[in-house]
């Protein structure tokens, strides 16, 4: 096998040409593939590298032993030498053997958009949970691919697609590998186990739970630390925010919920991150409510939004009682405002504007909180009356004899949540005068 000679070293800030590949899949896909490059762009200056350039080739089918053809893959040798390009960066995943070939032709590193991502990944984990998870990704990633990594295995850390399990866990053989897998799968089954137990807890105690969710670099960390000023990352750059982050949120009724930021999503994820930070994902599948943020700037928003909805619906998410968040609203014309619909079910805004926020936060409330009701209990069971504090916002608290009289705002799901000690103390709802049309 030819012996490549590129520079492996980390001293050098890598040049990296970007490759992408349009099949007819990709075209019946919908997906947009300039825009898929665009972001392909945004991923390397994430991890740190150069572009030197782009190329795009159109093919039915990609070639089994070059991805792009045999010609397509001399011109890249062409533009490698020319701009002196040490990594060459695909929009598409490779498989093993095509690695191996375009690393003996092109005498560069391959890289595809999966272990860039990945590797942006392991950059950012900064919880056990998180290194843990980035790394079962990584193994479950390289397994197949082991024979077609070449010289990038033996690599001391250079560069991008070599963070994570490193050297002498990727050189040994398949077997060992998959004992590691199986050890960071019983690691990972803990950390549920013990999410599980503080869901439960935070259940019983009546706490309720709201999930930011979105594509990445949507502005979900922004909202984070301007509605709870949290001390959290807030950066333009995509995967900013790689851990959850929970902060306690007060409502206009000074109802106190959970309030978390989780990993923004992104299209083609890979289905082995997918399902390595399931267990974190599942903080959106458990929440009472999702602010789904979108960024409204964004050309290709409607296809983010799309994404984001079919991750959702592959972590189960998919029914949630959602809200909305058309974010940067500052960013958008005029004239393409009216464009952004959704209802009662949205809200516009800046995460910069003060009255933007507090609009949010009534939004938040009206969902949470639902209708009013008047609940009677008797004075003697103060258990239930705490209880009906923690599931609702309680205006109005009267006696009449042995009867302690609540008026309070509740969300139906909560009363179904809480049904059990509440259910023989039937709860009548108020009527109340008939709403104006959601500001969107």
């Amino acid at each position: 096998m030819k012996q490549n000679t590129y520079d492996t070293g980390a001293d050098l800030r890598e040049r990296a040409l970007l490759v992408s590949l349009v099949t007819d899949e990709v075209r019946r896909s919908g997906s947009d593939p300039k825009h898929s490059l665009q972001e392909l762009v945004h991923l390397a200056e994430t991890a740190g590298v150069e572009v030197a350039g782009q190329i795009m080739q159109n093919r039915d089918v990609p070639d089994t032993k070059w991805f792009v053809g045999k010609g397509k893959a001399q011109e890249l040798k062409a533009a490698i030498a020319a701009e002196g390009v040490t990594t060459a960066i695909f929009d598409q995943e490779l498989s093993g053997a095509q690695v191996r070939n375009l690393e003996a032709e092109l005498d560069v590193k391959i890289i595809d958009r999966t272990q860039l991502i990945l590797d942006i990944f392991a950059g950012r984990a900064k919880t056990r949970e998180g290194i843990l998870q980035v790394e079962l990704a990584q193994l479950t990633y390289l397994l197949p691919r082991l024979s077609g990594q070449g010289v990038n295995l033996s690599r001391l850390g250079g560069g991008i697609g070599t963070r994570g399990p490193g050297e002498t866990k990727l050189e040994t053989d398949r077997r060992h590998i998959r004992n590691r897998i199986g050890e960071l799968k019983r690691q990972l089954r803990e950390v549920v186990a013990h999410r599980h137990l503080h869901r439960e807890r935070r259940k019983k105690a009546g706490v309720v739970q709201v999930a930011l969710v979105g594509y990445t670099n949507a502005g979900k960390s922004t909202l984070l630390r301007q509605l709870t000023s949290a001390d959290v990352l807030a950066e333009d750059k995509l995967f900013a925010t790689l851990d959850p982050t929970t902060r306690a949120l007060r409502l206009p009724s000074s109802k106190e919920v959970l309030l978390t930021d989780t990993v923004g999503f992104i299209q083609n994820l890979p289905h082995d991150l997918v399902a390595a930070f399931r267990a974190t994902l599942e903080e959106a599948n458990e929440a009472d409510l999702l602010l789904h943020v979108v960024d409204a700037s964004s050309p290709m928003r409607d296809r983010q939004q799309a994404v984001v909805e079919e991750v959702l619906g592959e972590l189960g998410a998919a029914g949630k009682p959602t809200l909305i968040v058309y974010n940067k609203i500052d960013q958008v014309p005029a004239a393409a405002i009216g464009l952004l619909v959704g209802g009662a079910d949205a809200v516009r805004l800046s995460a910069f504007d003060r009255q933007d926020l507090d609009r949010l936060l009534h939004r938040i409330e009206d969902k949470l909180l639902g209708g009013v009701v008047k609940l009677r209990l008797p004075a003697s069971r103060g258990d239930l009356s705490a209880l009906a504090y923690r599931v609702g916002d309680v205006l109005v608290r009267d006696t009449e004899e042995e009867d302690v009289v609540l008026t309070l705002r509740v969300n139906p799901v909560d009363m179904e949540k809480w049904g059990g000690p509440l259910e023989p103390f039937r709860a009548e709802p108020i009527a109340q005068p008939a709403a104006s049309e959601a500001e969107v």
